[in-house]
């Protein structure tokens, strides 16, 4: 059997394994040790040696700190109830359109996903904080959990991005630009929601009344408050673009303001920061151990040869570039109906990227088009997030709203859905609306 036949053939046992529910991290560690094994003819010390190697090489990787570091800032973020400002802050500003509830929701989640870099906990806290004041307000449950279950997404849309690390490190990519190239599309993935919501309540006014109007005092305290949640974003972000501090260290800082931020404004207590730090460890442990398996399993494939001959293929075939990368954005969505976002990028990435590194787009350089296709599958991967059948953040929000079928908050996203749809096609046609503010500030 060939290289190739033995790395689709692990491939197929990889999709198989995941069907039977097997936890990914093991998955791509039982597939990688297979693909080894049969590579060197049953012999176990080529495997053993490059685990040895790989664990030290993955834990011992000083760019991979910042992935704690953000998760921690998020923490701090969740414990502290700085989400409650910011729910508060869009919520006096535009809670009395109709919808307006809903649209701050989802500007919460926009603003809590520049501090956070995760989805599911953008969504669990924006969740907790706003379900109570939608249903208060009279709005539909449908309305509710799918706003919260999209907006969620956010979190790993707008920088800083936990899975545009891994595509990082994993392309040796720089990480100031990638979360450059995020802003635009993350904003653009905000205002859609915001007008499919406006779309929404115009069409069915009773799933979402308007709310009271707020006096204009609290309105510009409310949004006072909110201020250093923003200049946190801002130090972070261009903190790392210009060069004055690398990512390790602008996550350092972004997460030591946001916990004396949660200490000011009286939400941190003993009890949050040891929540804290064990929620930091949990999350560590699980996004290390799913990195060590994609290790693993992608040194297998480069044993096998199957990537190159896969990238080889694709640029022999003759077939047009823009069908190439259509058939692999479907791929991903595809695969986000039985797999998380992380291991997604992991587990595709050093498949795919020398397929479209070797294929021409709009005549784009190397790097420009590097940077591109991370937005782009960012932008995919965060659909399975939401796409039915098995969306974490359908399931996320379901359990908090517990008294609204799992059905309606399928059926409330395909809307949001659609609006997802129609941006990733934009940003296929129009590379500029992720690479204009990287050149811009370049």
């Amino acid at each position: 059997m060939s290289g190739t036949a033995v790395g689709l053939t692990g491939f197929v046992v990889l999709l198989t394994l995941l069907a039977f529910r097997i936890h990914i991290a093991l998955t791509m560690l039982l597939t990688g040790a297979g693909i080894y094994i049969v590579m060197n003819q049953g012999e176990l010390s080529g495997l053993l040696y490059t685990l040895n190697n790989l664990v030290y090489a993955r834990v011992s990787n000083y760019d991979l700190a910042v992935i704690p570091l953000f998760i921690l800032m998020g923490q701090f973020a969740t414990h502290g109830g700085l989400s409650k400002s910011l729910f508060k802050a869009a919520g006096a500003l535009i809670g009395h359109w109709r919808g307006g509830l809903a649209m701050s929701a989802t500007a919460a989640c926009a603003a809590f996903g520049a501090i956070c870099g995760s989805s599911l906990a953008t969504a669990a806290t924006m969740g907790q904080v706003a379900l109570p004041e939608l249903k208060e307000h009279g709005y539909s449950g449908k309305l509710a959990t799918a706003t919260l279950a999209a907006s969620g997404t956010l979190g790993i849309m707008i920088p800083p991005s936990v899975p545009l690390v891994i595509y990082a490190v994993l392309t040796q990519e720089s990480i100031g630009k990638l979360f450059v190239a995020a802003v635009i599309p993350g904003i653009l993935a905000a205002l859609g929601y915001l007008l499919v919501i406006a779309i929404v309540v115009r069409r069915d006014p009773k799933a979402g009344p308007a709310g009271a109007k707020v006096p204009l005092p609290e309105v510009i305290k409310a949004q006072l408050r909110i201020i250093p949640v923003l200049l946190v974003f801002l130090v972070v972000i261009f903190g790392i673009y210009d060069g004055w501090a690398n990512p390790t260290e602008a996550a350092s800082i972004g997460a030591a303001a946001c916990g004396l931020l949660a200490v000011i404004s009286g939400g941190m207590r003993g009890k949050g920061f040891v929540a804290s730090i064990y929620g930091t460890a949990h999350a560590t442990g699980m996004i290390f151990m799913v990195l060590i398996g994609a290790d693993l399993l992608n040194s297998a494939l480069a044993l096998s040869q199957m990537p190159t001959e896969l990238a080889n293929w694709v640029q022999g075939s003759g077939l047009p570039p823009l069908m190439v990368l259509f058939a692999i954005l479907l791929i991903y969505i595809l695969l986000g109906c039985v797999m998380d976002s992380l291991a997604m990028i992991l587990l595709t990435i050093p498949i795919f990227y020398p397929m479209v590194m070797g294929l021409e787009f709009f005549g784009m350089p190397v790097e420009d088009k590097s940077i591109w296709f991370g937005i782009l599958a960012l932008m995919v991967v965060e659909i399975g997030l939401v796409h039915p059948p098995v969306g974490m953040n359908l399931y996320v929000i379901n359990k908090l709203a517990k008294d609204v079928p799992m059905k309606d908050t399928a059926m409330g996203v395909m809307p949001f859905l659609a609006s997802d749809f129609i941006r990733i096609i934009a940003l296929v046609f129009f590379p500029v609306l992720s690479l204009w503010l990287v050149h811009f500030l370049g």
